[in-house]
């Protein structure tokens, strides 16, 4: 038995060591110690050369691109490198800035369910900008029945992330827009319940920036911008009953457009709402 053993042991080593001795001499030929034989070098035949498709890009839809809050929206993520889409009532916007012809407009109407079809195609995130005033049952239509299409529509066709631009409670402000923000809550209940793992709810105040009107540029921040300094520093005024929310402190535009994209695209962005003061921390954080 032991000696079996032994011999087994034995020739083991021996084979490992005729691996173990092969070199390679300066002509390409292969010595071997074991007998001082020259064997000719093994052909390896050239692998095929496979084709790889590119990787998946992420490719966003923008509902309102052409808007003050959508353009910006639209230009961060193409400055992210992100294929961009958008789609409004008047399609292409009538500025005349480089970043539009980098974007792929449809013309369409969201209370239209269909307009949404050939824009939807290929898409992986959409962020909503869609909003207006008017009669209670005109906001109801543009801020809940149009956004909740399109909603609906996203999901269906398996899109993985929506962002919704929606605003912030005002308190007794609510009552005199009405419509709009009873269309805005039911939006956010539709994404809620559409896109429970990546919905995202952005509520800020009043946005400032700069505003493209025609040919006019209006400097919202002149008056936008020393409120936010100020009035983001006194967020216990805003616990206040009734009165308090009208110390919610103004957002800059180009804040409301980087957390959207990052929302729209980073695949661990927390979902759900995202107030004011949310908005303001997330802007400040460096993407990933």
């Amino acid at each position: 038995m032991i000696r079996a053993i032994a011999s087994r042991f034995l020739h083991s080593n021996l084979s490992l060591s005729k691996l173990s001795a092969v070199a390679a001499s300066s002509n390409g030929r292969l010595f071997s110690t074991d007998s001082g034989k020259v064997h000719e070098p093994v052909q390896v035949e050239e692998a095929e050369t496979v084709e790889l498709p590119p990787p998946p890009t992420e490719k966003l839809l923008v509902l309102g691109g052409n808007g003050f809050v959508g353009s910006h929206i639209c230009r961060e993520a193409l400055k992210r490198g992100l294929t961009v889409s958008s789609i409004s009532r008047s399609g292409m916007p009538s500025v005349h800035d480089s970043w539009v012809n980098r974007v792929s407009w449809h013309q369409g109407n969201l209370l239209l369910p269909d307009s949404l079809k050939n824009a939807l195609n290929e898409v992986t995130s959409v962020i909503s900008c869609v909003g207006g005033f008017g009669s209670n049952s005109h906001m109801y239509k543009i801020n809940g029945t149009a956004n909740i299409n399109a909603i609906r529509a996203a999901a269906e066709r398996g899109v993985k992330r929506f962002v919704y631009v929606s605003a912030a409670d005002f308190g007794l402000a609510n009552y005199v827009l009405q419509g709009y923000y009873e269309g805005k809550k039911a939006a956010e209940t539709e994404l809620m319940i559409r896109f429970p793992y990546g919905g995202v709810i952005l509520r800020p105040g009043f946005i400032h920036g700069t505003r493209q009107v025609g040919s006019m540029k209006l400097p919202l921040g002149v008056i936008g911008a020393p409120m936010e300094m100020v009035l983001q520093s006194a967020k216990p005024l805003s616990q206040i009953p009734l009165i308090g929310p009208l110390f919610t402190p103004p957002v800059n535009v180009n804040s409301v457009a980087r957390v959207s994209v990052r929302g729209a695209t980073d695949p661990v962005f927390p979902p759900g709402i995202v107030d004011v003061y949310g908005i303001l921390r997330y802007s400040q954080q460096k993407s990933v």
